[in-house]
């Protein structure tokens, strides 16, 4: 368990002491539990979950954010600066599939957010910044494009928010831009005109030679790149016009997601205090605690879950695989997440039976995850070597999508299979005797029974012998060696195997 707010958790140390040397009775004292629980729970406690990686389809976007002194000229309301924020945060909100990085910049850039398809971080750490810090002041582009150059992913689109400032350098701005194939949309934030612009004490900006500066966006930034929007609209317009080239232009790709599920723990703390408060000050409390009661026992059993499902992704990780099967069944309500995990669990300490009772248990709609529970239990068949069912199960799974691993365990049952329908074969005694149509037995061939089973015995010995030779040739078979897919799997794959009148 860790806190959030974990600076918080200094203001208990004299509530603690209070309550050791000072308290006088039990209402101050409860008073002071109270205030304790409260600021535990503002302290936000909470239970990381294990991150888990998804893959999934979205953009790579860069947001580039100028953050230099001019940005505060009052020409585009309310001012460039928070007008530039206003269009960022309307893109994430409608974006929110797209993977994002946010760099600020002045004559140096800055990475403010890392890669993530998590917005609320971005509009974090957009609305943390304080430019009063900023101590850099004027606008380098040529060295904001060097620094996307280093950056380590395939499509670089590049939103471009900026006034230009005095830059005036296009033809080695452009090299830079072609040279490492940025995608650039400029928003040039600004007007023509422009304005002036004030200092902190409220004073007008003046050049060494006491004249006043004229902040006017650069005309350089509508030669860089055919995708340029000026700011002459509202945010969400202009936003609006971004995100329609972000979809036309931008191109989308498989991307690796990892997120870490966290359960939050502030409503318990909350919850007891709120109690305490009850018993102290009301006398309708305990028609209160009967109220509660009928709904609390399905929230305290939803936070125990989601406990003990951690607890057991830990065991699991860690190849304790009994630990992780007694934390899942002590939970109360089961989802397909926790049966899935228990199944796994069993699987993995060699229960394959146990293991085969849940995958049957499980009823989804989902393709993909019943793909993966055709596989499971054919898996659980093939270790109890009942090859025909799992011979069964893999073109199930197969015949819901492609599959290497599927394809590949099949042609290995398959394999096995024959070998054992072969060796069965030769060991089944075969019948002596040959009926004529009449149904007797020829006299000829009795004769020759009997000839063939006279004598020393030598006969006998050497029919016995070559089936033992067979039957050694058979078991001595290199299984651990790679087999090539037969002809035979795609047949019975592409059959149709399946034909299920009610899928789960």
């Amino acid at each position: 368990m860790i806190f959030l707010n974990s600076y918080i958790l200094w203001l208990l140390i004299p509530m603690i002491i209070f309550l050791i040397y000072r308290h006088k009775n039990i209402v101050e004292t409860t008073h002071i539990i109270i205030l304790i629980l409260l600021t535990i729970s503002l302290s936000r406690p909470i239970f990381n979950k294990e991150v888990k990686s998804q893959e999934i389809e979205a953009k790579d976007i860069i947001i580039a954010l100028d953050l230099s002194f001019s940005m505060n000229a009052t020409d585009i309301f309310p001012n460039r600066y928070d007008y530039s924020k206003e269009v960022i945060k309307y893109i994430l909100k409608n974006s929110m599939s797209d993977n994002i990085m946010l760099i600020g910049f002045t004559t140096n850039p800055l990475l403010l957010s890392p890669p993530t398809t998590d917005h609320q971080l971005i509009v974090r750490a957009l609305n943390s910044i304080n430019r009063d810090y900023i101590l850099t002041r004027g606008t380098s582009l040529n060295r904001l494009f060097n620094k996307i150059s280093d950056i380590s992913i395939i499509n670089k689109n590049l939103i471009l928010i900026t006034d230009g400032g005095e830059e005036n350098n296009l033809e080695s701005l452009r090299e830079i831009i072609t040279n490492n194939k940025i995608n650039l949309t400029t928003l040039g934030v600004g007007t023509k005109v422009g304005t002036t612009l004030k200092k902190a004490d409220g004073s007008l900006l003046k050049d060494y030679q006491g004249n006043l500066v004229i902040s006017r966006v650069n005309p350089i930034l509508k030669e860089l790149s055919n995708s340029y929007l000026n700011s002459l609209s509202t945010p969400e317009n202009i936003a609006n016009k971004i995100l329609n080239i972000i979809n036309k232009n931008y191109k989308v790709q498989k991307i690796l997601k990892r997120q870490s599920n966290l359960i939050e723990l502030y409503q318990i703390t909350l919850f007891l205090a709120t109690i305490l408060f009850l018993i102290i000050h009301t006398r309708a409390i305990k028609y209160f605690i009967i109220l509660l009661s009928l709904f609390s026992t399905q929230l305290n059993a939803s936070i125990l879950d989601n406990i003990y499902i951690s607890l057991a992704y830990k065991s699991y990780g860690n190849k304790d695989f009994n630990s992780s099967i007694k934390y899942l069944q002590r939970i109360d309500n089961i989802s397909l997440e926790s049966q899935l995990a228990l199944a796994n669990s069993y699987y993995k300490n060699v229960r394959f039976k146990q293991a085969l009772d849940i995958y049957k248990s499980i009823k989804t709609r989902d393709k993909n995850i019943k793909q993966q529970i055709y596989y499971n239990m054919a898996n659980c068949y093939t270790q109890l070597k009942k090859y025909n069912l799992a011979k069964n199960l893999y073109i199930k799974s197969l015949w819901l999508g492609e599959d290497n691993d599927s394809l590949y365990n099949l042609s290995l049952v398959i394999m096995r299979q024959t070998e054992i329908d072969a060796l069965s074969k030769l060991l089944k005694p075969s019948s002596k005797k040959s009926t004529s149509s009449d149904g007797e037995s020829s006299d000829d061939e009795s004769s020759n029974n009997k000839n063939s089973s006279s004598g020393s015995g030598s006969g006998s010995k050497k029919s016995k012998n070559n089936k033992e030779d067979e039957k050694k040739i058979l078991t001595e078979s290199k299984e651990s060696e790679k087999q090539p897919i037969s002809s035979k799997v795609y047949d019975l794959i592409n059959k149709g195997y399946i034909n299920e009148k009610q899928p789960w």
